[in-house]
């Protein structure tokens, strides 16, 4: 998979093979430290949303005040996502498999920028300084794939191949860096982002994965997103949890892809003509719709939802009993309303809140255990890539001894999922993408 020579001629034989291992080395190196960044700039953001309701007292002036910064915080993000960075919109996840499929580079080019990956940046903290439940693990993955991609560019790669290999690289290695789970972003980019792509690719993904994972560990630690536990889940009477909750989150998690995807497509009579023409005053609506589900919920549904989930996990305080449903229509309300921002974290955040509904209906499992396997049927019901979401949880909490259970239970919720919503959420929304994209090229 070396690169072509020039016709002249007169490079040695070694450099441009040399050339691409530097590229894709200094490329996810590059990316580890973007997203190291952008996670530091996400916490600031939550910090200060979580700061503004906190003026005054919980019961003060101070949590009214999402009822003003939410509407006005998504209107901004819808505003400036239209006008100034297009592209930047949903999740990130679809644009960079999109982008894998794509056979044009100046079509790839619309989607995997240097400029757009600077405006997700750029909206998704403006999105979780407003409040929206959103996550920003889909958007790495877009950024990662845009700073790999115009590396590649400044290169002068020219073969489709390689240019799909550092996009895939890329992506993966995002994945590697916001979760500070190398693992998983090599088993991400196998089962989500790459499909039928020519397994040789496989060497320079791991490697970039690798690297984006080493560079994570040095500036940043071995921490762990949600913490640790040390539960178990002895084989008996308790891997009740393991049906309950694959046939729950199954089932949760395929409503949720269900309703993103009819919604998404477009409300229908007279609904859909208005939100059509007034896209940001739809933000607004949505945002006052958030204000009003994180003043029900004791303004646990705001954000990316890492405290919630962290807290079920370590044992803590329960969360209020309507949890997980709130969360779960804040994640569906903060999408539809057009701002970029992702729901990876958000689903571990409504699973975990699943696990604490489901935990006293199994009392012959500990309910941490319940937890984790709330966490793992939700999101594998959501994502529908069931290896990824056992990967994913049992790397973010640093439990090797649950992989069995959470691995089954990812399973049952995948298999349960694919009958509630028989198209694969981040599959349908890259093709969607990817239509739009051509269709406006045509034009």
């Amino acid at each position: 998979m070396a690169l072509t020579p020039k016709a002249a001629g007169v490079r040695p034989v070694w450099f441009a093979p040399a050339m691409q291992q530097m590229l894709f080395w200094g490329g996810a190196v590059l990316v580890a430290l973007v997203a190291i960044g952008f996670t530091q700039a996400a916490n600031a953001a939550q910090a200060l949303f979580a700061h503004v309701l906190s003026h005054g007292g919980s019961h003060g002036v101070g949590r009214l005040a999402g009822f003003i910064v939410s509407p006005l915080g998504l209107a901004a993000a819808v505003l400036l996502t239209r006008r100034v960075f297009p592209g930047a919109q949903g999740s990130g996840i679809p644009q960079a498999i999109a982008a894998l499929e794509m056979r044009e580079a100046r079509l790839v080019g619309v989607v995997l920028s240097a400029r757009l990956a600077l405006g997700k940046i750029l909206l998704t903290l403006l999105g979780l300084a407003s409040g929206a439940s959103i996550g920003r693990e889909g958007p790495t993955v877009q950024i990662g794939a845009s700073i790999m991609h115009a590396l590649g560019r400044l290169r002068g790669v020219e073969q489709m191949e390689l240019r799909r290999a550092l996009i895939l690289a890329g992506g993966a290695a995002g994945i590697a860096a916001a979760f500070n789970t190398p693992l998983a972003g090599v088993v991400f980019a196998i089962e989500e982002l790459s499909h039928s792509f020519e397994a040789r690719t496989s060497g320079t993904t791991l490697t970039a994965v690798i690297l984006a994972g080493i560079a994570s560990l040095a500036l940043v630690g071995n921490y762990t997103y949600f913490g640790t536990t040390t539960v178990t889940l002895a084989f008996g009477p308790g891997w009740l949890a393991v049906l309950l909750c694959g046939v729950a989150g199954g089932l949760a998690g395929g409503a949720f892809s269900t309703i993103l995807l009819r919604a998404g497509a477009g409300f229908p009579g007279r609904a859909g003509r208005w939100v059509m023409r007034h896209p940001v005053g739809f933000a607004a609506l949505c945002g006052l719709l958030l204000a009003i589900l994180g003043w029900a919920s004791g303004d646990t549904t705001y954000g990316t939802g890492y405290e919630q989930a962290r807290q079920l996990v370590e044992g803590g305080a329960p969360l209020p009993a309507g949890f997980p449903a709130l969360k779960f229509a804040a994640t569906i309300v903060s999408y539809l309303s057009g701002i970029p921002g992702g729901i990876f974290a958000p689903s571990l955040a409504v699973g975990a809140g699943l696990g604490q509904w489901l935990a006293p209906l199994l009392p012959g499992a500990p309910a941490a255990a319940v937890v984790l396997l709330g966490m793992v049927g939700y999101f594998a019901g959501v994502v529908q890539a069931p290896i990824t979401a056992a990967v994913i949880v049992m790397e973010m909490t640093a439990n090797q001894a649950m992989t069995v259970p959470l691995m089954a239970t990812a399973l049952l919720a995948y298999a349960v999922s694919r009958v509630v919503c028989p198209t694969p959420l981040y599959g349908t929304l890259a093709a969607r993408f990817l239509a739009a994209v051509e269709h406006k090229n045509e034009a």
